[in-house]
């Protein structure tokens, strides 16, 4: 089983930054692929991005493509969403997520972070 615990919400004005990240402990030797999910209120989880273990594969839901960013750091097993340019719409609760595959179907991930929530204000 995979440990997964995010960091890095808050609140932020638009426009602004923030980044959040998610440790990965236990087996990760069985993780293919990571990935991060918002859920805003009333709305049903969204995918927002994912990387592979190697970081050479990355995808973006269209709605972050050119503002967020995944990467990853091999040494502490945590990766990274580096949002920019940030909009009272992108307001949700973030989640991380390990698979063995590399999905934006949040069925296929297998372990869950706590979720972060982020405050866009206009």
């Amino acid at each position: 089983q995979v440990q997964l615990v995010e960091s890095g919400g808050g609140l932020v004005q638009a426009g602004g930054s923030l980044t959040l990240s998610c440790a990965a402990s236990g087996r990760t030797f069985s993780i293919y692929a990571m990935g991060w999910f918002r859920q805003a209120p009333g709305k049903e989880r969204a995918f927002v991005g994912a990387i592979n273990w190697g970081g050479t594969y990355t995808m973006y839901a269209d709605s972050v493509k050119d503002r967020f960013t995944i990467y990853r750091d091999n040494a502490k097993n945590t990766w990274y969403l580096q949002m920019n340019s940030l909009k009272p719409e992108d307001t949700a609760v973030y989640y991380c997520a390990v698979g063995p595959g590399f999905y934006s179907d949040s069925t296929r991930y297998e372990s869950w972070g706590q979720g972060t929530q982020v405050t866009v204000s206009s």
